[in-house]
């Protein structure tokens, strides 16, 4: 099922060089003697690239998602209108993903969309030690070794265990619950090893985890890293929905409007937003080395 489409693309700017005016000089003879033919070559390669491809070469799109899994039981349309609006207006086409939508195959297919900026608004769950029932040793260390540092992404596609079978048995997806508000109903959870098996490969993508624990390990930051995303961003502890759309919010405005990189945005998101009462819990930047990062504008 096709994203509903927030935004149409914007064309490309083109800029109009001026010609400089060269003397009767023997320097600037050679000068045009080179600089000619360099302007030849450059217009038959733009032939061949229209000649080819039936269309002039365009501009990187700038494009960005967010993918509401949340929605399923938190609905906030106001949060997705107001990031929606703030993205186009810094010339941003953007997708978003109603719950429904967030399915294990529409992870999988995610690096392949070509997104510079995706906003998951979805549960996270962290594996819980004491909640693996499993009387196989070996599996169950296996279990352990793989998810003692990383955490769930929920989709929205109930637990079921006839399917993705290879998934499963490659720990690649996961049963996960959300303890407040849904019951008992299980969901497929994304776990890090799905994360690097995904289709494609993200391309510097900005990566926004709105969800618990995000970045209280640093596993599934680490894969996405690993599948080419350039930076993560999430909180380090339990969140709230109110507070992380808050949160979100302030941090889009300090990227978009106040063009500020993603360290000095998420710092001072944090200053004007704070950590919620009760959970002590921060947002954070990962890489490190990925806080000097900005996003690019139309």
């Amino acid at each position: 099922m096709a994203p509903k489409k927030a935004a149409t693309e914007m064309p490309a700017k083109r800029r109009r060089g001026r010609r400089r005016q060269s003397g009767g000089q023997r320097a600037g003879s050679i000068i045009l003697r080179f600089v000619v033919p360099a302007v030849f070559v450059a217009a038959a390669v733009a032939l061949l690239v229209t000649f080819w491809t039936g269309r002039e070469a365009e501009a990187p799109e700038l494009r960005a998602a967010i993918v509401d899994q949340l929605g399923l039981n938190e609905p906030n349309p106001e949060f997705a209108q107001t990031a929606t609006s703030m993205l186009e207006q810094a010339g941003y086409t953007v997708d978003y993903y109603p719950p429904e939508q967030v399915t294990v195959d529409f992870y999988r297919q995610l690096p392949k969309q070509n997104y510079l900026l995706i906003i998951f608004r979805v549960h996270i769950a962290r594996f819980d030690e004491q909640s693996l029932t499993m009387e196989d040793p070996v599996r169950r260390q296996a279990i352990l070794d793989a998810f003692a540092s990383g955490a769930f992404l929920f989709t929205s596609e109930q637990y079921d265990k006839t399917k993705y079978p290879e998934d499963r048995e490659k720990l690649r997806l996961f049963q996960v619950r959300n303890l407040s508000g849904s019951g008992d109903t299980r969901y497929f959870g994304i776990t890090p090893r799905f994360i690097q098996s995904m289709a494609g490969s993200f391309d510097k993508t900005v990566i926004v985890l709105m969800g618990c624990d995000g970045l209280l390990f640093d596993g599934t930051a680490q894969a996405f890293v690993d599948k080419g995303a350039g930076a993560v961003v999430g909180w380090n502890s339990l969140v709230s929905a109110p507070h992380t759309d808050k949160a979100t919010q302030t941090l889009l405005q300090k990227l978009i409007s106040e063009r500020l990189s993603l360290g000095e945005a998420v710092k001072r998101t944090m200053s004007e937003v704070g950590s919620e009462p009760g959970y002590n819990n921060t947002l954070k930047v990962y890489p490190q080395d990925a806080e000097d990062r900005t996003l690019p504008r139309a």
